[in-house]
């Protein structure tokens, strides 16, 4: 597998063999910890990061390699006007494989054409997050030992929100999913998604404004912040911030084995009451993106272990 892009590069089978191999150093950390010794992992960040880059970083130095690379492009020579292409193809000169987040939707697969070593999108834009979507999928899968079956609510900002629409391509492949929208008529699932993913397969599929409505028919809640970064009029990100807020409260009526969940960072959209609560599980997604992240980088390096 030379490049990452999009969840949808990966098959079923692949993405339970990564599940496998995450699972596997979970239990066996030991049997990991120099597997990528000698070998190079180049995170090049366009774009602010706490989560992803850190996790990329852990992951590389966990299987025994070592980093190299920026958290801002006004650290890079994009600051002097050097194209993604160029930067990307020297930095494949120095790392074995690299992992790229930019504002600009496509601009890894822009990066991916001249690299010359295996590229992972770590985000791009309001496009895809195929990496998250990963740390998504081991979190349902070790909570509910299954992806199948499974009604599952995105709730916030659905437009822009990356992470939502790589969730929604990979989870539509598995039979019997449902999706629930819950968001404002200004930040609605991409017209894209349903029309090219969800309707030519039959999948089910509502839109509706209310936390409260969607609650007791989940088995999944996939929370979102409203992304200041992504509107061009702050008085529409200030009207519609805190449209959704989680509360204990909000939770009487849902599932006991409801699954909660949040790529992160979060603002006001889950009070900090719901953190004790066990059906939680935004900081297990966190170390989850890490297993997956090693996972990954183990695959498209080609290591045997």
């Amino acid at each position: 597998m030379q490049n990452l892009m999009n969840v949808t590069d990966l098959s079923k089978a692949e993405i339970t063999e990564l599940i496998a191999t995450a699972e596997d150093i979970i239990a066996n950390p030991d049997k990991y910890a120099d597997c990528c010794r000698r070998k190079k992992l180049a995170t090049l960040f366009f774009e602010p990061s706490t989560r992803t880059r850190l996790s990329f970083e852990a992951a590389m130095l966990e299987l025994g390699g070592s980093v190299l690379g920026f958290s801002e492009a006004a650290s890079s020579s994009a600051a002097k006007g050097e194209s993604v292409a160029d930067t990307v193809r020297v930095v494949g000169c120095y790392a074995d494989i690299i992992a790229m987040r930019h504002p600009k939707e496509g601009a890894p697969v822009v990066a991916a054409r001249t690299a010359g070593v295996p590229v992972i999108n770590a985000g791009d834009g309001g496009h895809n997050h195929p990496t998250q979507t990963l740390a998504d999928l081991l979190t349902i899968w070790r909570e509910r030992h299954t992806f199948e079956n499974l009604t599952i609510g995105l709730c916030g900002d659905l437009k822009f929100g990356r992470t939502v629409h790589s969730l929604v391509q990979a989870m539509a492949r598995y039979h019997g999913v449902k999706f629930v929208f819950i968001s404002p008529e200004e930040l609605r699932m991409p017209r894209y998604i349903l029309t090219d993913t969800l309707e030519p397969a039959g999948i089910p599929y509502e839109e509706v404004r209310s936390m409260e409505e969607a609650m007791p028919k989940l088995d999944v809640l996939y929370m979102t912040r409203v992304q200041k970064e992504r509107f061009f009029n702050e008085a529409d990100y200030i009207r519609l911030k805190d449209t959704y807020i989680l509360t204990p409260d909000k939770l009487e009526t849902a599932k006991s084995d409801l699954v909660i969940m949040h790529p992160l960072p979060r603002v006001n959209e889950i009070s900090v009451a719901v953190d004790q609560d066990p059906r939680a599980h935004y900081f297990d997604q966190v170390k989850n993106g890490k297993y997956m992240r090693m996972a990954l980088i183990l695959k498209m390096l080609e290591v045997r272990v």
